[in-house]
């Protein structure tokens, strides 16, 4: 592995997917079939976040959310803090995943707030990244990203990513039919480590950033053997235990 100490990371978002069966069922398969050199997260939806934390007990399998509160408690219905999370368990959440700020138009500084929520609670926040089609086609994807990235660092620290995880999910690339090449993702990906790097050398060469672009068992091994892609946020193939195990032993193998 070209990555020193930098160990693979496979998280799964399941995305809103799942009943109590399957979850229970997708986590006790993970977590005793995790092969060795490589960190597994699961991330289903909120209801089952406690339900996995249970299957999950014993083993190293940690269990993420999908999103946070940038509210630490108040009259915020329907909303789900940092602490609550940590009390139910769960040590990642990914902040800034690109269906939150498509869908619910979350902002670059709700994001920060997020991430600084998550981090202030001892959550470990995976920051998602990542340009649309026109944006790729318009030449700005080195813009977007690195925008999108030092917003949170400008809000933040750079110092508080000593601690997290960075996803570049190509939003192009994710349900469409069109893939990103290894070497397209390798090419963001040290992008953003050198955005870090700019700030924090250290930082940089220790931080895992993920590839959120359809990885499969296919195409893990090429992917992850790159120098700057540490592992992956799986969609689909997350939702059967199979599948997403033959990610991870790829990514082992590398």
């Amino acid at each position: 592995m070209q990555h020193g100490a930098r160990t693979p990371l496979i998280a799964g978002n399941w995305k809103m997917n799942g009943t109590r069966d399957m979850a229970r069922a997708l986590v006790a398969a993970v977590a005793e079939a995790i092969p060795e050199g490589v960190e597994m997260a699961v991330i289903p939806p909120a209801p089952y976040l406690a339900l996995a934390v249970e299957a999950a007990t014993g083993s190293p399998l940690a269990i993420g959310a999908q999103d946070l509160s940038q509210h630490a408690e108040g009259a915020y219905t329907g909303e789900v803090s940092a602490a609550m999370l940590v009390d139910v368990g769960v040590s990642h959440v990914l902040v800034g995943h690109s269906e939150r700020r498509q869908y619910h138009q979350e902002s670059d500084a709700l994001v920060a707030a997020k991430f600084e929520a998550a981090r202030r609670a001892g959550l470990i926040p995976v920051l998602c990244l990542g340009e649309t089609l026109a944006e790729r086609e318009s030449g700005i994807t080195e813009t977007v990203v690195g925008r999108q990235l030092d917003v949170v660092i400008e809000a933040c620290g750079i110092q508080t990513f000593a601690e997290a995880v960075i996803a570049y999910e190509p939003i192009w690339a994710i349900g469409t039919g069109r893939t990103a090449s290894p070497e397209q993702a390798q090419q963001v990906h040290a992008l953003i480590r050198h955005r870090v790097a700019e700030r924090n050398a250290t930082i940089a060469g220790r931080i895992r950033i993920l590839y959120g672009g359809s990885m499969k068992p296919t195409n893990a091994a090429d992917l992850v053997s790159r120098e700057d892609i540490d592992g992956g946020l799986i969609g689909g193939a997350s939702l059967a235990a199979e599948d997403f195990l033959a990610i991870a032993h790829a990514a082992a193998r590398v």
